[in-house]
């Protein structure tokens, strides 16, 4: 049986549609039955093709109880159904439903959920392994949530524990936001229970996306790099892969503690794992852990190749990694780490456009209902590809209204995260803001600035510049940039078709490369493919 994850709402958009219909194709290869229960008409996994017998209905206990009394299932999946299906089977594990039917929990065990998701447990656990985490206190009122903040002062982060999304958590610096925040986070909380901790205000946030299996052989399958310090949920952030800006050292400092986490907490299957690294120091916290996938097991599985929901529901029925093959490939195995060549960039889409009067402010509450994803060469041109995949009419760094600002308010904007930081940074540096300032304001890694900065350096060239003047060079390096022929048209006042003409006329034309997980080492079967402006296409 596996759980979905019901309606796609804010927080919760169709990441794990995709997840779950990859796990009932993955199962029913090895001839498992499937029994899928949904609440969600609209998804592909509740198509009938998907599984053997396919449930719309509500997801709560007493329905999925009728589904398991009716079908019988020998076992339960409940870590592809996101949040959802995790909390709906430790509440059928509790209410003892999952014993009087005599169904297994396969891949994760309960012992392992209540590990990563109770923040006491999680806590624990952490200490347990050496582990650190951030000062902090779990608390269950009011009372207790002021006397953790008369001890450590502010500004403290709220998590409640088993939601999604940081559904009801936050940052509070003051004590108006400390009570709206703390009486949220506990209704929210399935067991009434929220962490406090130190806000741990400019650490950047990484994230890795780790496998086990039963045999604890355990690979890293892709780390990702939040573009925005700690203190916006990762779902809210801009996100880049393979990480940009950590020292070899970090990289594996961070790698290693991963997969020691996963081992600790005995997870089978897919694992994300996030930390907080402090920019000045090799000091690093764990901050949370999802035991299940995830939405960045999704960006980690298109950014890679690697399939990670597939993978994860083999291992849920007794497979090794060394047992299951790499689709891509075919002559790879599962246990075979992914490599990139490339760089991944993930853009959170919000509904703001939709949504007008709500607070565009981003923080630990996620509030995008989608993402977009894009893949080339360089950072510039993936976030430049991204940006126009978004569909909200811009074409590079510029959004509409930006060049109206005060310098007052491009200020304001730096300093407190919105949607719209990625144009704010770039009008900042339009206006001869200096890198340094918009790093003292924004805490955005110094690296991350200086490629906005170039592409702005490199628009400033470009504007006004006659067709005449735009030598196969400058032409070559606009497009490697990630600049498209529409932009370009914006910048120098004519018609993209022109540019376009222009272009191919130098014989400048894009070129595709492969994502095949393995770096072009091993031959790949199935592969899928990106453009890019240089000269060998694969």
């Amino acid at each position: 049986m596996v759980i979905g994850s019901g309606p796609i709402v804010i927080g919760q958009a169709a990441e794990f549609d995709y997840a779950g219909t990859q796990a009932c194709q993955a199962l029913r290869e090895e001839g498992v039955s499937v029994v899928l229960v949904n609440s969600n008409p609209a998804t592909i996994m509740t198509d009938v093709e998907t599984a053997d017998a396919v449930y719309i209905e509500p997801l709560t206990v007493s329905f999925v109880e009728q589904v398991i009394a009716k079908e019988r299932p020998d076992g339960l999946l409940p870590s592809l159904g996101g949040q959802t299906g995790l909390n709906m089977a430790y509440r059928l594990a509790e209410a003892g439903i999952l014993d009087k039917y005599n169904v297994e929990l396969l891949g994760t065990p309960l012992e392992s959920i209540k590990k990563a998701e109770d923040r006491d447990l999680f806590k624990e656990t952490m200490k347990r392994l050496n582990q650190p985490v951030p000062e902090s206190a779990i608390v269950v009122s009011m009372e207790e949530a002021k006397a953790f903040r008369d001890q450590i002062g502010y500004p403290l982060i709220i998590r409640p524990a088993y939601t999604l999304g940081g559904t009801g958590g936050g940052i509070a610096y003051n004590d108006k936001q400390l009570e709206q925040f703390v009486r949220s986070g506990l209704d929210r909380s399935l067991i009434h229970q929220i962490l406090l901790e130190r806000y741990l205000n400019g650490w950047k946030e990484v994230e890795y996306e780790v496998m086990r299996d039963g045999n604890d052989t355990c690979i890293t399958i892709c780390n990702m790099e939040n573009f925005d310090p700690m203190g916006v949920h990762t779902g809210d952030s801009i996100v880049v892969a393979p990480s940009q800006t950590l020292s070899d050292k970090e990289y594996q400092m961070l790698r290693s503690a991963s997969l020691e986490i996963i081992r600790g907490l005995g997870i089978e299957g897919g694992c994300n794992v996030q930390l907080a690294l402090d920019p000045k120091s090799p000091q690093y916290y764990v901050i949370e852990v999802n035991p299940r996938v995830s939405r960045s097991s999704a960006l980690a599985s298109k950014a890679t190749g690697y399939p990670i929901a597939r993978v994860s529901a083999k291992i849920a029925i007794g497979f090794h990694l060394d047992e299951i093959p790499n689709a891509v490939t075919q002559k790879t195995l599962a246990c075979f780490e992914p490599a990139l060549d490339y760089c991944v960039v993930k853009i959170p889409r919000w509904p703001f456009d939709k949504f007008t009067t709500s607070d565009r402010r981003v923080t630990t509450q996620m509030k995008a209902t989608g993402e977009v994803m894009s893949i080339d060469r360089s950072f510039e041109s993936a976030l430049m590809k991204a940006l126009r995949s978004l569909e909200i009419g811009v074409y590079g760094l510029r959004s509409k209204g930006v060049g109206l600002l005060t310098e007052m308010e491009i200020e304001e904007k730096l300093r407190v995260p919105t949607d719209e930081r990625i144009f704010i940074i770039a009008e900042a540096f339009r206006r001869g803001m200096m890198i340094e300032e918009v790093h003292d304001l924004t805490k955005v890694d110094c690296w991350f600035l200086q490629k906005i900065w170039h592409l702005i350096e490199m628009e400033q060239q470009l504007r006004n510049k006659p067709l005449d003047e735009f030598t196969p060079d400058l032409m070559r390096k606009a497009k490697k940039l990630g600049f498209n022929d529409h932009h370009l048209g914006e910048l120098i006042g004519v018609k993209e078709p022109e540019i376009r003409a222009r272009r191919k006329a130098m014989g400048i034309a894009p070129v595709y490369k492969m994502v095949d997980t393995c770096a072009g080492e091993f031959e790949a079967q199935t592969p899928y493919y990106y453009s890019c402006y240089e000269t060998e296409s694969e």
